[in-house]
């Protein structure tokens, strides 16, 4: 396919396609499943505390939203393969770069320009564009469930790499210091990258559906008021970003590296196995009412955890959070998709991003000050207040607008 035409929308080439972005979800969801674990113990390692840790992890989500906002505008106008072959690149540089600095304003900037996750969310610059691929080759009948698909897969593998985190304690009991045992891990991230980029390659050349002067036309208000709200939701989420989550275990019960990685595969598993729960809930409730009335439970149980007595309270509340919490990904995707022309996906995927990202990207370094405080457990606290807030504003202001298949 040239360069200037469009990508093919429920044709023979569809399911391929969808399939490569599964694939590439899966090695990018493997390594930010070992990288949002490893970074923090890279850190501690290296001497610094949580609030520099709650820096890096500032520096990295407003890289993250720049870039990604940079990304949705040019999408429209320029081939999706290569700037997807671009994030592949940035994602093993990432990872060659991160075991050869030490400097806390140098991993900052790797941090910064690289693509780490310390949320462990759908954040990218790979994201938007494959979202908007996603959306126009899928029907609007099929839609929530290859978005709930590509979720479920990228969370299996976060799962798988969580479990990966723990080979640093093997490569130390095998004579590896600790800090060599991470810059490994590290480079198998960037090899992972590199992966990604052959994939890539397969994909053909395409651009947006219509060549538009602006990116956002007939709905940008209500694009404009979602981004508003996610940005409320993801601001709440930056207080309990994952590296930070891992920092709070570590310190307030001395979990290990290993028992990490194995309780975060397991939450990771959970939240996995709900994206398809989420599809079937949304087909029965609507894709506003799954992601509201899913979420505010979970942000009950994350306000309990903060106050359990011991280890497995915490852990039980935080596997329970884990099973609900995310089953508003595939919805909220779904549900951006459905709102919007054709044409606007790409943009509004990514105006609905950015906020998000430089919402979430203030809170972890008041976060990572607040976990050095008396009371460490403040920050899961004010997550999930500000969660169930997010939520009843959502309901409250989306509630009569259906996307295509819940109208009639």
């Amino acid at each position: 396919m040239d360069a200037g035409t469009t990508a093919p929308s429920n044709t023979a080439t569809g399911s391929p396609l969808i399939a490569l972005l599964y694939a590439a979800r899966a090695l990018r969801g493997f390594g930010d499943g070992f990288a949002i674990i490893i970074l923090p113990a890279y850190m501690t390692a290296l001497g610094f505390d949580a609030a520099a840790v709650g820096l890096v992890a500032t520096a990295s989500l407003l890289g993250t939203a720049l870039l990604t906002l940079i990304i949705g505008w040019i999408a429209p106008r320029f081939d999706l393969r290569a700037l997807l072959l671009f994030g592949a690149a940035l994602m093993t540089a990432t990872g060659l770069a991160f075991p050869n600095v030490e400097h806390l304003a140098l991993i900052a900037l790797v941090a910064f320009v690289g693509t780490v996750n310390p949320s462990g969310g759908d954040l990218g610059v790979a994201v938007p564009l494959e979202h908007a691929v996603l959306a126009r080759t899928a029907s609007d009948e099929r839609r929530t469930q290859v978005f709930a698909r590509y979720s479920l897969i990228g969370a299996l593998c976060a799962a798988a790499g969580s479990l990966a985190a723990s080979l640093p304690d093997f490569l130390v009991a095998a004579g590896s210091s600790q800090l060599g045992a991470f810059r490994w891990m590290f480079y198998a991230y960037a090899a992972l990258g590199a992966i990604c980029a052959l994939l890539y390659r397969q994909a053909p050349h395409a651009r947006a559906e219509e060549k538009v002067h602006a990116p956002l036309g007939p709905s940008r208000g209500t694009v404009y008021k979602l981004a508003a709200l996610f940005s409320v939701d993801a601001f709440a989420g930056g207080f309990v970003a994952q590296s930070l989550l891992v920092l709070w275990l570590f310190q307030r019960f001395d979990l290990t590296l290993s028992a990490a990685g194995l309780f975060f595969f397991w939450a990771s598993t959970l939240s996995a196995f709900s994206y398809p729960v989420a599809a079937w809930i949304s087909r029965r409730i609507g894709l506003v009412n799954t992601m509201v009335f899913t979420h505010i439970p979970s942000s009950i149980f994350l306000i309990l955890a903060a106050f359990a007595p011991n280890l497995y309270v915490a852990l039980a509340l935080l596997l329970l959070r884990a099973a609900l919490s995310q089953m508003d990904v595939p919805t909220r995707t779904s549900y951006v998709m459905a709102v919007v022309t054709p044409a606007e996906r790409p943009a509004a995927a990514s105006v609905t991003a950015v906020p998000r990202s430089l919402a979430s990207s203030i809170s972890p370094a008041i976060a990572g000050v607040l976990l050095t405080t008396s009371f460490a457990g403040l920050p899961l606290v004010l997550c999930g207040a500000l969660k169930i807030a997010y939520d009843l504003a959502l309901l409250y202001s989306f509630r009569h607008i259906k996307p295509p298949e819940e109208q009639g």
